[in-house]
């Protein structure tokens, strides 16, 4: 399958696509694309103000069918991020509405979509090659300002097909999910899978338990979410039940919490199957569809598709599930490099062409991954150990009192680094010297000594991004 979209393309969508309440058949859908991609023709890169709209899903096919580089910003950047990605990204014009007049300056020019999305205009091949740049993404600039990623076409066949390999995926599917839309998970995996293999879609808006439940009812088969909309999920068992007729349920973008992972075995008959890419790679390990599913496991590469762990010194790290070691991967599924960064490209790439994910892992005999976390602030080095936070964290949320938490290694003169834990506890906390003594016995019980916190400062709250991932470099 060369086209992006095929069966999108050829007619062979079986069910329709909704968005937030609007309803379009395939059909409808192809037909609106293409008359906005008529007015691309000769263009190279294009931005679109992806807000979970189907006026988002109609602009992204758009420039797909129409050849060009198509750059999501997400509708909620700020003024200074959204000034950088449009003076290092330079897009020619805007498809659909600008998020602001300041934008508009930037890339003066803007197509604006058909006032009746359902209005056809005959679909025309436009002759792309594989190597052509698809997407750029933008990082969400933890370690400097934010790089776009250099997505090719074949990355987005290759990963797309990885997947429909891995889960079964197929034209009877109809996926829901209420991720955003100007991301790997949310876009790319999101909407157009289903647009490639010709299964349905309903994106629910935000991303809630009645809606989620909703969606099910209306015959949904598969769900993506982040850990927290699964959380709140196992939170409202009266809606968690409808999930129960579903084929698939998928958490990414974060490790799983283990608890969240067994409260939602029981409530909806399913065991979640996590998957773990990030924008450079796109897909990179999903647990299939016909493996049983771990909690804190991500499974195994798909298809085309291959890792490999290295230690600090370049070393191989044994695969027994235990050792952990700097992920790397290769494959058909991985970026072209940073647009502008020849330094920051050349830096990602080992001399032997393997791409540095920048994550920390363990990966067991049977080839399961379990992802510790970034490098930068989920693998701790305390008295000579290498800990990984993502552990400590697991076996905390499984204590009663904890509701949410994030472990760091914070400078030490003695340790070099002393683990810390925050935490957000479930209900008051009347002393917290003994609710911290408590929990620090908890893990000593579960895990070996040295991996219990040092330190424990109870908060209100977990500093998160947009797709719900706890920014770490904001604890301290």
């Amino acid at each position: 399958m060369n086209d992006l979209l095929p069966a999108l393309v050829n007619g062979e969508g079986r069910h329709p696509v909704t968005v937030d309440g609007v309803t379009l058949t395939p059909q409808e859908l192809l037909g609106a694309a293409s008359a906005v991609a008529e007015q691309l023709t000769g263009r190279t890169r294009v931005a679109v103000n992806a807000t979970a709209s189907m006026e988002t899903v109609v602009s992204v096919v758009a420039g797909l069918l129409a050849g060009v580089q198509v750059l999501p910003v997400p509708p909620d950047s700020g003024a200074a991020e959204l000034r950088h990605v449009l003076a290092d990204s330079a897009p020619e014009l805007w498809v659909g509405p600008a998020p602001s007049a300041a934008a508009v300056a930037e890339a003066p020019e803007v197509v604006h979509l058909p006032v009746d999305l359902g209005a056809r205009a005959e679909h025309r091949a436009v002759a792309t090659t594989p190597d052509q740049t698809a997407f750029v993404l933008y990082t969400s600039g933890t370690t400097g300002l934010p790089k776009g990623v250099l997505i090719p076409r074949r990355a987005v066949a290759a990963g797309l097909d990885g997947l429909i390999d891995a889960w079964a995926w197929t034209g009877d599917d109809v996926l829901a999910h209420g991720l955003p839309l100007f991301h790997v998970h949310g876009l790319i995996l999101g909407v157009l899978g289903p647009l490639r293999v010709g299964g349905g879609l309903t994106h629910v808006g935000k991303g809630t338990p009645d809606r989620y439940a909703e969606a099910a009812r209306r015959g949904a088969t598969m769900f993506f979410g982040v850990p927290t909309i699964w959380s709140r999920v196992a939170e409202a068992p009266e809606h968690a039940e409808a999930l129960r007729g579903a084929r698939l349920l998928v958490s990414g973008s974060a490790a799983l919490p283990v608890p969240v992972f067994e409260e939602l075995e029981k409530l909806t008959g399913h065991q979640v199957v996590e998957r773990y890419g990030m924008s450079e790679t796109l897909i990179t390990v999903a647990t299939r569809a016909d493996a049983v599913p771990a909690a804190g496991w991500v499974g195994v590469p798909i298809r085309g598709v291959e890792t490999r762990l290295r230690d600090e010194d370049g070393n191989d790290v044994p695969h027994d599930g235990e050792s952990v070691g700097q992920l790397q991967v290769r494959g058909e599924t991985v970026f072209d490099g940073y647009l502008n960064r020849p330094d920051a490209t050349a830096e990602s790439w080992t001399e032997d062409g393997w791409f540095r994910t920048g994550d920390v892992a363990c990966i067991a005999a049977d080839g399961a991954h379990r992802i510790v976390g970034r490098e930068s602030v989920d693998l701790i080095k305390a008295g000579g150990y290498r800990i990984g936070a993502g552990e400590i964290e697991s076996t905390l949320l499984g204590h009663a009192r904890v509701a949410e938490c994030a472990v760091v290694g914070l400078p030490d003169p003695d340790l070099g680094q002393r683990i810390v834990a925050f935490i957000v506890a479930r209900g008051e906390v009347a002393d917290a010297e003994a609710l911290a003594t408590e929990l620090t016995a908890y893990v000593g019980s579960e895990l070996s000594a040295h991996k219990r916190p040092r330190e424990i400062r109870f908060v209100d709250g977990l500093p998160r991004n947009e797709m719900g991932k706890v920014q770490k470099k904001k604890l301290g």
